[in-house]
């Protein structure tokens, strides 16, 4: 048997209480769950405003989400656009301008359930890559939604690799236009977000011809369907693209141009100009037109990324202190599945990554404050380690969320599998985000070429003249550490400065070995960029590790930061320890390979970990907690504050269209489906049963069925 379970009466009544077995994990908190609300929230006065935003929304019917799992893909665009303008107009009412913390609020309340987002990262685009003049003019359109406007990158046949798109833009300076062309059935616009049916405009990239010259990929806004009656302009062929694993509610879409003619005025033009007569200006670096991109991949971290893994941490926490199964020892009742091991070793590392990221996130974002204007105001000094850290962070955070996410989702079982817990929707929206705004892989390397030109810098010879200072993510390879891990005990583990040091050797020596093997093919006569790529799976895995360093060295320095915060900071220090063991038990033979670990000593870091699992486990749903989602939010049966996950479940499953439509049977004129296939299969007289047990079709086969 299991802990016993107030049986109360369905609807009002237990969802008011909270279930004894989740409230027994509340009842003695050794830290303020409020008061790391507020951390996380970055200050007291960010979670009030936050919760009243969704106190907001949560009371208003239009943003109700109780049939969202039962819809249709068009039912589910349908209510996602009626969320996104619904929410237009309250945003006007209550005056909540657009970038305003409660905009930022509402969208993570209903991120997952609104549409048209890909509108807010073409208005990113257009400030980042637009004059003044075209901010003025386009945003002040999009602001008002007289446009609906998407980013048009991503081509049918290329995606990351922006210098292979397709689409030509050919400046006429008779008409001073530009012709906007799709040349090939690969060049067609494939996957922009909105574009399938609901955009007007869109921010179209493309490879910039002038006088014969081509210039490299440009942005233009392209009008793309009539503001009188929404039909397609002429020239232009736009579609939905059809069914995806994910992401329903969202009209991602196909385009092609044929020669579309757009003023010369409609070319971004912050970085770049085109001249009345052709003549073509360049007013930043060849790399100032992916600005949009990095921009949308910082946003990305804390929205578009982090909170699903965020999400299916709190479900799959709440659910494993609610579902008990078999037994610690025969004599005792079934268990909280929490309390087992391999749950705490399959959930709580994915609890530490979700704190580990946060505040990976947070401090990329102050970088990128602290950089961007001065990329706008044309000094490009902090670009390149801005784009290597914005690509490197893409790429880990959405691989590892992804996985945690489907870790999670397998953690609850059979009941994982239901969309009604939430989980399947969270994996496939997450599991979308390994590829757009840059394929991982493709990221990864771009992150890898960074640190290969600065390891190659930092090997200055003795005597030499030294060349400017490494940016700071990347210092650690022009300052040596040791060679052996001095770990004796595995409490030596549970050192920050050492296991930071750990992490710091791992990469670097992988950067070391993937230049020195490029170096030899080079040597060998190998032509570079086939010397390139015949070893980026080994770049690749030093980007990873230099990533994941990254990672572990911000989460440590957070935490150092909260010295006036003991009980916090001790709870957070648990989890850094985890995130960083996890790391490295995970990724064993990389500290084995060149002897710095031992084998004993990887035991000893097992240890340690296994350690800490029980300690974490003590505060896991406090943890979840801190996160502050509303079940509102969540959407989820299984993870649902108050820890009534069967009674909930079976709520909403009787609640399924299956089981409240009108029945059709053969006195109805309409027959059943499933009593189809029963009178078909008596009529033609078919049996699976021995021949002395069938049944005769005109013995079968009543008149009327009640």
């Amino acid at each position: 048997m299991g802990s016993p379970v107030h049986r109360v009466s369905l609807g009002d009544t237990w969802s008011r209480q909270v279930h004894p077995d989740i409230d027994s994990e509340r009842c003695t908190p050794p830290f303020s769950v409020e008061r790391l609300t507020n951390i996380l929230d970055g200050g007291v006065q960010n979670t009030v405003l936050r919760r009243k935003v969704e106190s907001i929304l949560q009371g208003d019917p239009i943003f109700n989400l109780k049939d969202h799992y039962f819809m249709t893909q068009d039912e589910q665009y349908e209510a996602a656009v009626q969320k996104r303008f619904h929410l237009e107009m309250l945003a006007r009412h209550l005056g909540w301008s657009e970038g305003s913390p409660e905009r930022n609020y509402a969208d993570r309340a209903l991120s997952g359930y609104v549409n048209l987002s890909l509108h807010g990262i073409a208005m990113t685009a257009l400030r980042s890559l637009g004059s003044d003049e075209q901010i003025a003019k386009w945003g002040q359109l999009g602001k008002n939604f007289q446009i609906i406007a998407t980013y048009a990158q991503t081509e049918l046949g290329h995606g990351t690799n922006l210098r292979g798109l397709e689409t030509e833009a050919t400046y006429d300076a008779a008409t001073q236009e530009f012709v906007i062309h799709s040349p090939t059935l690969t060049a067609t616009k494939w996957w922009p977000g909105d574009l399938g049916r609901s955009v007007t405009h869109t921010i179209v990239l493309a490879q910039l011809i002038c006088s014969g010259a081509q210039h490299g990929m440009h942005a233009f806004i392209v009008p793309i369907r009539s503001l009188q009656d929404h039909t397609p302009l002429p020239g232009i062929t736009v579609g939905d693209i059809g069914p995806k694993m994910g992401l329903e509610h969202i009209d991602n879409g196909f385009l092609q141009l044929n020669h579309v003619r757009v003023p010369r005025e409609n070319m971004l033009s912050r970085f770049a100009e085109v001249l009345p007569d052709g003549t073509y200006r360049r007013l930043g670096t060849a790399q100032s037109n992916y600005l949009a991109m990095l921009v949308t991949r910082v946003w990305l971290l804390f929205r578009g990324f982090l909170p699903y893994l965020q999400k299916s941490c709190v479900i799959a926490v709440r659910y494993s202190v609610i579902r008990h199964q078999s037994y610690l020892r025969p004599s005792d009742p079934e268990a909280k599945i929490l309390d087992y091991q391999t749950q705490q070793q399959k959930l709580l590392p994915q609890l530490a990554m979700s704190y580990a990221f946060h505040f990976l996130a947070t401090s990329l974002l102050e970088f990128f404050h602290s950089s961007y204007n001065a990329i706008l105001n044309k000094d490009f000094s902090l670009l390149p380690e801005l784009h290597a850290l914005s690509s490197g962070m893409k790429a880990m955070i959405s691989d590892f969320c992804a996985q945690g996410a489907e870790i999670c989702r397998r953690a609850c079982g059979g009941h994982g599998y239901s969309k009604l817990s939430g989980l399947p929707t969270l994996v496939t929206q997450v599991t979308a985000s390994c590829t757009y705004e840059g394929e991982n892989t493709v990221l990864y390397l771009q992150v890898a070429r960074f640190l290969m030109k600065n390891y190659l810098q930092a090997q200055v010879p003795p005597g030499s003249t030294p060349q400017k200072p490494l940016p700071m993510s990347v210092m650690y390879l022009a300052t040596p550490g040791p060679v052996r891990c001095t770990a004796q005990t595995a409490a030596d583990f549970l050192c920050p400065d050492l296991y930071t040091t750990a992490w710091a050797h791992v990469p670097a020596r992988l950067i070391k070995d993937a230049v020195h093997h490029t170096q030899t093919l080079m040597r060998s006569g190998v032509d570079k960029h086939d010397a390139w790529n015949q070893t980026t799976v080994i770049h690749l895995q030093a980007a990873k590790a230099h990533c994941y360093y990254i990672t572990v060295k911000s989460f440590k320095e957070a935490v150092e930061k909260l010295d006036k915060e003991p009980a916090i900071q001790q709870v957070l220090q648990r989890l850094c320890d985890l995130y960083a063991l996890h790391g490295i038990l995970t990724n064993s033979g990389d500290f084995l390979h060149d002897g710095f670990l031992s084998g004993a000593q990887v035991d000893m870091a097992r240890t340690a970990f296994l350690n800490l699992l029980p300690l974490i486990r003590k505060d896991a749903i406090l943890l979840t907690d801190a996160f502050d989602f509303t079940d509102h939010c969540l959407n989820s049966a299984l993870g649902c504050y108050d820890g009534h996950v069967y009674e909930r479940l079976f709520e909403w499953a009787k609640s399924s269209p299956a089981n409240t439509q009108k029945r059709f049977y053969k006195n109805a004129g309409t027959l059943h489906p499933a009593l189809r296939l029963h009178f078909l299969i008596l009529e033609q007289g078919w049996s699976f049963l021995p021949s002395t047990q069938r049944y005769k079709s005109s013995q079968c086969i009543p008149d009327t069925h009640q």
